[in-house]
């Protein structure tokens, strides 16, 4: 059984094939949640399912699960997302779906019957690109979010979510939240940085994913004449941005360790060159894999806009994103990720994941963990996105071992 191998021909024509949806003509591909290019790739997926003769279900915020139904008991369930960023590329969630359809197809070639069933799944949302929060689908499959609330959500181009779910055909009648916890999760992906390529290491063991917390602050000030307004007389919404951006990034250096702070995006109003701006809008993303660390650096933060808009004399409004706590994956889903890899010669590094995934919110239904391959140079959400073909089979090979060793698992 330890001799059997995936087709790496075969997971990465898929992956080629998915990439041209949406393509950018850059390497990259842009397929937002829920848009023309969304429906096409869950097309295209779902396609493959039932060729492989999976039983396909689409569930109330549309959510896909193919299972491959063998065997007895709670499925081991594989999987990710297909939507990207606008300029992504076509590894990120894509590989997590498609090894899933490569793991079962390699089995179903080799007449290997596992003994529980298994599935693969791809969620709604996962970038939070078009519609907030981040990993929206899978939020709402554990129960995290009110599945009411996630269809009236608002896209930054306006759209409801609920209505483009049905205008693209995917407002499935499963059941959501999910009747049934998985037996076990596992979510295969590239790293989407360089701590693999950097330290020599061929298999990352995802100990758990930091904590994110996501806002938007809409700074209001006074617009006026660029030329005539004097210095100490204004109420600048851009300079109490810049000055916000700048602390987040001495913040992080500050605090170091895991810390990580990002402005991300900044809108100005009415954004001319000889104008005073009236307002700024502008994101803040904070992580830390401890959660009181995540909460100190907020606490800073907060801090430092409220003294930043008294003394600029400008107005603040916060509005929640996304908060997710930090997510430690199950210890014994990363024994078996760790033993498996070593069984097939490959080296491992035991890390946190600095994105969210998918896989944080199974984790609240049923052990979960992750595997990580390499990212060339560390770069993603970027079409010039890359993973070596050597890597995805191992990383593949890496998740087949798992999910037949899970099978075979009953965890108490």
């Amino acid at each position: 059984m330890n001799a059997l191998r995936i087709d790496s021909n075969r997971l990465i024509k898929r992956l080629k094939d998915l990439g041209k949806v949406g393509s950018t003509g850059d390497g990259g591909c842009c397929r937002l949640a829920l848009t023309e290019e969304d429906k096409a790739g869950r097309d295209l997926v779902t396609g493959w399912m039932r060729e492989l003769g999976l039983h396909v279900t689409i569930d109330a915020i549309g959510n896909t699960v193919g299972v491959w139904q063998v065997g007895s008991g709670r499925p081991v369930m594989m999987g990710s997302h297909i939507d990207t960023v606008r300029t992504g590329g076509i590894y990120d969630g894509n590989l997590g779906v498609l090894a899933g359809l490569e793991v079962i197809e390699t089995l179903q070639r080799a007449g290997v019957t596992p003994r529980r069933p298994l599935a693969v799944a791809f969620f709604t949302d996962e970038e939070g690109a078009r519609f907030a929060p981040d990993m929206l689908g899978s939020l709402v499959y554990v129960g995290g979010l009110d599945l009411a609330a996630a269809l009236d959500t608002v896209a930054i181009d306006g759209a409801r979510l609920g209505d483009e779910l049905q205008r693209i055909g995917y407002a499935g009648a499963a059941s959501c939240p999910a009747v049934e916890a998985p037996h076990a999760f596992v979510e295969l992906h590239v790293e989407q940085g360089p701590r693999l390529e950097v330290e020599g290491q061929r298999i990352g063991v995802v100990t758990g994913v930091q904590g994110i917390s996501w806002k938007e602050l809409t700074i209001l000030g006074q617009s006026n004449h660029a030329g005539t307004t004097p210095m100490a007389l204004r109420h600048d919404p851009a300079y109490a941005a810049a000055a916000i951006a700048v602390f987040l990034r001495q913040l992080a250096a500050e605090l170091g360790g895991d810390q990580v702070c990002t402005v991300g995006k900044i809108d100005l109003f009415p954004n001319l060159i000889n104008v005073v701006p009236a307002q700024a809008v502008l994101t803040l993303d904070v992580r830390n894999t401890d959660e009181q660390r995540l909460q100190q650096a907020e606490a800073r933060i907060d801090a430092f806009c409220r003294d930043l808009a008294e003394t600029e004399g400008v107005q603040l409004q916060f509005r929640t994103l996304a908060r997710f706590a930090p997510v430690v994956f199950d210890p014994r889903v990363d024994e078996v990720i760790e033993t498996v890899a070593g069984d097939l010669g490959l080296s491992t590094l035991r890390m946190p994941s600095g994105a969210g995934h998918d896989a944080q919110m199974l984790a609240r239904l049923c052990p979960a963990a992750m595997i990580f391959t390499q990212s060339h140079r560390g770069v993603s959400h970027n079409p010039a996105e890359y993973t070596d073909p050597t890597n995805l089979a191992e990383g593949c090979n890496v998740l087949l071992h798992t999910v037949l060793r899970l099978a075979d698992t009953d965890f108490v």
